[in-house]
C-alpha cells in the first residue's frame, strides 16, 4: 500500500513539480472552497416543447431577472429592467427591433454595454477568475476579461475602462459585444443544469432540444421512460420503433422523424394509404392542436392506425419471447371476436369501436403481413443508421443515467417501485431479484449492454429490456399497472382506460417511507431531497408539488401543451442556489416573437422551498469533498518534497 502511495505521489509530482507549484495549487483550491455554490437549474418532462424550453433556459427560471434586480434595484424602471432582460435572452433579435425606433444608437450602445457589464461583473463574483476566463468567447476574451475584472473606483482605471467602451462603439463592434455579454450572463447565471427525464415525445422539437443540450456548458440527464423508448428505437428494438412512430403520428409530429432526423416514412405512408383507403380511422384522431390540410390529416390518421396495428403485433411476438416480462396479459388481438366485433379484457366483454383490420389473420393475429415485415425491416435500418439520432442517443448515454445523487439530492424521473405496505418491491430481471437502488443499477447496466455488449445475446437482452422499461408495471420509469393503449383506441368504456399508479405515489407524504428510500441510496439528513417528475402535478385542483414537508419535490407541472389543460400551468422548474431552493410555477409560453416584441416573459409564481441560515459554499457541496481530497493529496506531496522522499523537478 505504501509503495502504491509513493508511486501516486510521484505521478502527482509530474503535474506539480516543485514546492512552489504545490503551494500555489493548495492556496487556489482552498480559496475555491469558500466561494458561493453555483446555481443548479432543474427541468423535467420537457416533451419536445423547444420554444418554452429554450426560453426557460435563457431566463434561468427567473434568475436573470433576479440578478438584474440585485444589481439595479430602484435605479432603473421596471420597463427598462424588462427590456434589459429580454435583450439578454434574445440579443440579436431584440437589437433589430430596437434599431427600428431608436434615434441615437451610439448612446443606446453605451448605456446598454455599461448595464450588461454590471450584470456580468455581478454574475461572475461566485466564480474564480480562471472559470470566468474559460467561459469567455475566444475572439473577445482579453477585452472582456479587462472590462469584467477591472475595478473602476480609481480615476485612472475608470478612464481606461471608459476608453475601451468608446473604442468598441467607435470601431463598430458594439452589437457583437452585446451579444457575447448577453450569452455570457446566461452562462454565468446557471452553473449546472439537471434534466430530470422525458425530453422526447408529444411536442414538435425534441431534436432541437437535444442539439441545444449538446452545446450546454454543464448538464446531466436522468432518463425518462420516453427517452428510453427512443434509445431502444435507436438500438433497433422493433417494439420501441413502432411506439415512437405511433406517438409521433398521434400528436401530428411525424416531421420530427422525417425532417428532424431524416428517417424515410414513405413506405409506411404508401402502405397506410393503400390499406386503409376507405377507412375514416376515426379512432386514430390526432391529439393536441395540430394544423394540417385535410389530405395530410387523413394520411396521418391512416399511418397512425397502420403503425398501431404493427405495434400490437410486434409486442405480441415479443411478449411470447419474454414471458417473464409479464406482457402477455396486455395482448388483445387474439382476444377479439372478429365475427361479433367484441374483445375480452380482464374477463369482461366489450364492444369494439373499430373492426376494420385488413392486415390481421384471425388464426394468427400476431403475424406480420409480408408488406408489414418489409416496412419494419426498413424502419430498423433507418433508425439504427440515422447519424443524427445516433449522435443524440450517444449524448444521452454519456450524460445520462437512470438516477443521480448530486449535492445530497436524489434525482430520478419516475418512482421507486413499492409494495402495497410501502416496502421496497423486489423485481425480477432475467432470473435475479432486485429492489430500490440495486434495481436501478441493474436496469441501467442492461440499457448500456443494449448498445455496447460484445455478446449479441446480451446486447439483444439489453435492447429488449428498454421496451420493458418503457411500459412495464415494475419499471421505475413507468410506475403504473398498465399502459392502456389498446383500450383507449378501441374501447369506449372509461374504466378500461384507467392506469393504476404504483403505491409509491400514495406514500409521498409518508416520512418513514421517504427516509427508507433515501437511506437505500445512502442519503439522510435535512439537506437531502428527492427531486422527480413523470406524473404531472395538477395545480388547478390544488395539488402541491412540495411533498413530505419539503423532502420530495415533484416538478412535472405540464411543460407539454398536451397536459396544460390538465395541470393548469406550463411546468415547474427548480432553482438551487447558495441561498436555498426556489420552485417556480410557469404560465404558458406564448411565443419567441411575443417575448421579443411585447417583452412577454413567462410569468412565474415562485415559492421558496428551503432557505439556508448561512450561505452555502462550494465547500458544502460534492465538489468541496473532491477538492478537499485533492488538497489532502497535495499536502502529502508537499511533505514528501520537504522530507526529501520526492525530489523537486526543477
Amino acid at each position: 500500500m505504501e509503495e502504491l502511495r509513493q508511486k501516486y505521489l510521484e505521478r502527482l509530482s509530474e503535474l506539480y513539480p516543485s514546492i512552489a507549484t504545490v503551494s500555489a495549487e493548495i492556496i487556489n483550491l482552498q480559496s475555491i472552497l469558500n466561494l458561493p455554490k453555483g446555481t443548479e437549474h432543474f427541468l423535467t418532462d420537457i416533451h419536445g416543447e423547444y420554444e418554452a424550453f429554450n426560453h426557460v433556459l435563457k431566463n434561468g427560471s427567473g434568475s436573470v431577472k433576479r440578478k438584474i434586480e440585485d444589481v439595479f434595484g430602484n435605479t432603473m424602471t421596471s420597463k427598462d429592467k424588462q427590456t434589459l432582460a429580454t435583450l439578454i435572452y434574445y440579443p440579436k433579435e431584440k437589437m433589430e427591433e430596437i434599431k427600428q425606433n431608436e434615434t441615437n444608437m451610439e448612446d443606446w450602445y453605451r448605456v446598454t454595454l455599461y448595464r450588461l457589464l454590471e450584470v456580468s461583473r455581478n454574475s461572475s463574483k461566485k466564480y474564480t477568475r480562471s472559470k470566468v476566463r474559460k467561459a469567455l468567447p475566444e475572439e473577445f476574451s482579453y477585452v472582456l476579461e479587462e472590462l469584467i475584472m477591472t475595478k473602476t473606483d480609481a480615476p485612472e482605471k475608470a478612464y481606461y475602462y471608459d476608453s475601451i467602451i468608446e473604442t468598441i462603439i467607435g470601431i463598430g463592434v458594439a452589437e457583437e459585444f452585446i451579444v457575447v455579454l448577453s450569452e455570457l450572463i446566461q452562462r454565468l447565471i446557471v452553473d449546472h443544469l439537471h434534466i430530470v427525464g422525458d425530453i422526447y415525445d408529444r411536442g414538435p422539437g425534441p431534436h432541437l432540444i437535444m442539439d441545444k443540450l449538446m452545446e450546454y456548458h454543464s448538464v446531466d440527464i436522468q432518463w425518462g421512460n420516453h427517452d428510453v423508448l427512443w434509445m431502444g428505437a435507436a438500438a433497433g428494438q422493433e417494439c420501441c420503433i413502432a411506439n415512437v412512430i405511433r406517438i409521433c403520428a398521434r400528436y401530428g409530429n411525424l416531421d420530427i422523424l422525417e425532417d428532424g432526423y431524416g428517417i424515410n416514412l414513405l413506405p409506411l405512408a404508401n402502405f397506410a394509404w393503400k390499406m386503409y383507403a376507405d377507412d375514416p380511422c376515426e379512432c386514430f384522431q390526432l391529439k393536441g392542436q395540430v394544423e394540417e390540410r385535410p389530405q395530410e390529416k387523413e394520411l396521418n390518421m391512416r399511418m397512425h392506425k397502420a403503425i398501431s396495428i404493427i405495434q400490437f403485433k410486434l409486442e405480441g411476438k415479443c411478449s411470447e419471447e419474454y414471458p417473464e416480462y409479464g406482457f402477455a396479459k396486455r395482448n388483445f388481438l387474439d382476444k377479439i371476436n372478429y365475427d361479433e366485433g367484441t374483445v375480452e379484457i380482464e374477463g369482461q366483454i366489450y364492444q369494439m369501436l373499430d373492426m376494420n383490420f385488413p392486415t390481421i389473420d384471425k388464426e394468427h393475429p400476431y403475424d406480420l403481413s409480408d408488406e408489414e415485415a418489409e416496412i419494419v425491416e426498413r424502419l430498423v435500418f433507418a433508425f439504427t443508421n440515422c447519424e443524427k439520432l445516433q449522435k443524440h442517443i450517444r449524448f444521452l448515454l454519456n450524460k445520462g443515467s437512470l438516477y443521480k445523487i448530486y449535492n445530497a439530492n436524489l434525482l430520478y424521473h419516475g418512482c421507486i417501485p413499492l409494495t402495497e405496505d410501502g416496502q421496497l418491491k423486489e423485481v425480477e430481471i432475467y432470473g435475479k431479484k432486485f429492489k430500490g437502488r440495486a434495481l436501478y443499477d441493474e436496469l441501467e447496466t442492461y440499457v448500456r449492454k443494449g448498445f455496447f455488449a460484445v455478446d449479441p445475446v446480451k446486447r439483444k437482452m439489453g435492447r429488449d429490456l428498454m421496451w420493458y422499461i418503457w411500459q412495464n408495471e415494475n419499471s421505475p420509469l413507468f410506475g403504473k399497472d398498465k399502459m392502456a393503449t389498446f383500450e383507449r383506441y378501441f374501447v369506449a368504456e372509461k374504466e378500461t382506460h384507467k392506469e393504476r399508479k404504483n403505491p409509491y405515489y400514495r406514500y409521498l407524504e409518508n416520512r418513514e417511507v421517504i427516509e427508507r428510500i433515501m437511506n437505500d441510496f445512502g442519503l439522510s439528513g435535512e439537506n437531502s431531497h428527492i427531486i422527480n417528475g413523470h406524473v404531472p402535478v395538477k395545480k388547478k385542483d390544488g395539488e402541491n408539488p412540495i411533498k413530505c414537508g419539503g423532502k420530495v419535490l415533484v416538478i412535472d407541472g405540464g411543460f407539454s401543451r398536451a397536459y396544460q389543460g390538465e395541470t393548469g400551468i406550463a411546468g415547474y422548474t427548480l432553482i438551487y442556489n447558495s441561498y436555498g431552493m426556489i420552485l417556480a410555477a410557469h404560465e404558458p409560453f406564448e411565443s419567441m416573437d411575443a417575448a421579443i416584441k411585447k417583452e412577454k416573459d413567462i410569468h412565474s409564481d415562485s415559492v421558496v422551498v428551503r432557505r439556508v441560515m448561512a450561505r452555502k459554499t462550494v465547500g458544502d457541496m460534492d465538489e468541496g469533498g473532491a477538492l478537499r481530497e485533492r488538497i489532502s493529496d497535495l499536502v502529502e506531496l508537499l511533505k514528501a518534497y520537504r522530507s526529501g522522499r520526492i525530489k523537486e523537478r526543477l
